[in-house]
């Protein structure tokens, strides 16, 4: 890895005083775990310091981006911002993949496309930044992933919400209760599971979709619903969110 950090530094456009930091940001644990001799640390403790650190930026930049709209807006954009999809989007705009530390187990069964794991190690960067260079370098760090999400919107004018959320609130709305999810099928090995999801309401089915995971699939589905009862009115921001356009 010390070879690969000049790269990853101008990658990243950040130069770490403390290699070291850097190092156990990008060390995954079954790397830690399969080299305990030479290893002393893995970077789920920085994923936890990081997703503070991380939440504190993007509250402070959605406060001084979009300050006319209502607090629950914002809580949708931070959490949009600041969820798995986001964070291994912003790891794999960086290549962040190439440069994780993961133990030959984890490796074999696709690590380095896993979205938690890249999140996780997004998160752990974030954290490595604020630990060597505060809270500022974190924030200029941060900033231009943030830019490049939000700039697509103009978040006063759109409502933003994930499908299975909007899918529930909309049914309340007609006095209908909450849609069900039935797992249809689950097929593959552990480390590439295709789960097949069936949303219902009432035991009426109202959309089926595949993910690689079930929250994945649920959202899917759940999106499909919504798709077929609003149509063009929604716009897909993220996997698992979208937009809808306030009315005036």
């Amino acid at each position: 890895m010390n070879k690969n950090i000049p790269q990853f530094e101008k990658k990243i456009g950040y130069r770490f005083k403390n290699k070291d930091i850097l190092i156990q940001a990008l060390t995954h644990s079954s790397y830690a775990y399969e080299n305990q001799k030479n290893v002393d640390s893995d970077n789920e403790t920085m994923e936890f310091l990081g997703d503070s650190v991380l939440g504190l930026i993007i509250a402070d930049y959605l406060y001084s981006a979009y300050s006319a709209i209502s607090e629950g807006e914002l809580s949708k954009l931070k959490a949009t911002a600041a969820n798995t999809t986001s964070l291994s989007s912003f790891g794999k705009k960086l290549k962040l993949d190439k440069y994780i530390l993961l133990g030959k187990g984890e490796e074999k069964s696709g690590g380095r496309k896993k979205r938690t794991i890249l999140a996780g190690a997004f998160e752990a960067l974030i954290a490595a930044i604020y630990l060597d260079g505060g809270l500022k370098a974190a924030n200029s760090f941060l900033t231009p992933q943030l830019e490049y999400i939000f700039k697509k919107i103009r978040a006063e004018s759109y409502h933003v919400n994930n499908y299975k959320s909007a899918l529930q609130e909309y049914l309340q709305k007609e006095n209908l209760p909450a849609p069900a999810y039935k797992t249809v099928t689950a097929t593959g090995p552990d480390h590439k599971k295709c789960f097949i999801i069936e949303v219902l309401l009432e035991k009426k089915p109202l959309a089926k979709a595949k993910g690689r995971s079930k929250k994945d699939a649920e959202q899917r589905a759940a999106q499909k619903a919504l798709k077929s009862i609003l149509g063009k009115k929604i716009k897909v921001f993220t996997s698992d969110t979208f937009l809808m356009k306030k009315r005036k």
